[in-house]
């Protein structure tokens, strides 16, 4: 859901058994997903860990361009195929919804 700022947050639970490969992937992500997800239009992507539950914070003009960018991603497509099955959700950016944005409901400027 886009709130004005051009942030966007949601929420996943990794299974408890990939847990700490999940934290170790993204400790040391590939320097291509990194590019990837800038050429995409994301900055300022933050995720913050709660036992087995991630809260993910990223600002993008552009969201749905994004996700079809990533879509699009040869790298994108190999890294998710690994995190896929790791979360209780979808990281298939082909799906018309992969992720349900939260709506932000308070802003400190």
């Amino acid at each position: 859901m886009k709130d004005g700022n051009n942030k966007y947050a949601w929420t996943w639970k990794v299974k408890p058994e990939f847990v700490d490969e999940y934290v170790r992937m993204h400790l040391d992500p590939w320097p291509e997903i990194m590019e990837e997800h800038r050429r995409a239009g994301i900055s300022d992507y933050s995720i913050f860990r709660n036992g087995n539950q991630f809260f993910y914070i990223y600002e993008c003009p552009d969201p749905a361009a994004a996700a079809k960018y990533i879509a699009e991603s040869e790298i994108c497509r190999k890294w998710d195929a690994l995190t896929s099955q790791m979360v209780e959700g979808s990281f298939d950016y082909n799906q018309e919804d992969p992720i349900e944005f939260m709506q932000e409901i308070f802003y400190l400027k």
